[in-house]
Formats: structure tokens, sequence, C-alpha cells
């Protein structure tokens, strides 16, 4: 069964930055987005659900700082990528 990926409006700006600035990053985001669509609770990244959260919600690490934060809806065969920014404050 394949999911069918949607990309929120301020992941895709990020992803679109990603893309020009940061193509590693970009990259790294492209094999977990191929990922998703087959099998969105395994595979790179250490996929786990969010703690505290629902059990829709999962994140997967891109890098060090960055996380993919997305929603699986097994009803409707859809993943819902919300985020994909940093997971830790910089400093």
């Amino acid at each position: 069964m394949m999911y069918t990926i949607y990309v929120s409006d301020h992941a895709d700006r990020v992803i679109r930055k990603w893309k020009k600035s940061n193509p590693q990053l970009f990259k790294k985001y492209q094999k977990i987005y191929h990922e998703l669509a087959d099998h969105p609770r395994i595979g790179t990244g250490h996929p786990e659900p969010l703690r505290g959260g629902n059990d829709i919600t999962y994140s997967r690490r891109i890098s060090a700082h960055d996380r993919i934060i997305y929603d699986i809806h097994d009803d409707t065969v859809t993943v819902l990528v919300i985020d994909v920014e940093g997971h830790y404050d910089d400093k």
C-alpha cells in the first residue's frame, strides 16, 4: 500500500530553501520522503512516535539538528509532513 504524501506550506518553504542552500540536507530529506510513501513507521532516521502526543504523529532525524515531523493517517492512506526544521535550540 502506497501512502500519498502532503507537505505543509511551512515545511515546503524550508525544503525549497534547503534545495538551494544545503543540497546534502535536501538529499537526506528526499530519501526519507520516498520511504514515507512505502513504510512511514520504519526506515531511515530512527522513526518514532512523538512523546506525549497521539498515535499518529511521528518524527525522524534528518540531521543532528533537524527532524521531519509528520502525521500518519491510515484511514485515508496519507502522510502529512508538518515540519522539517530544528529539533534543538541553536546556542
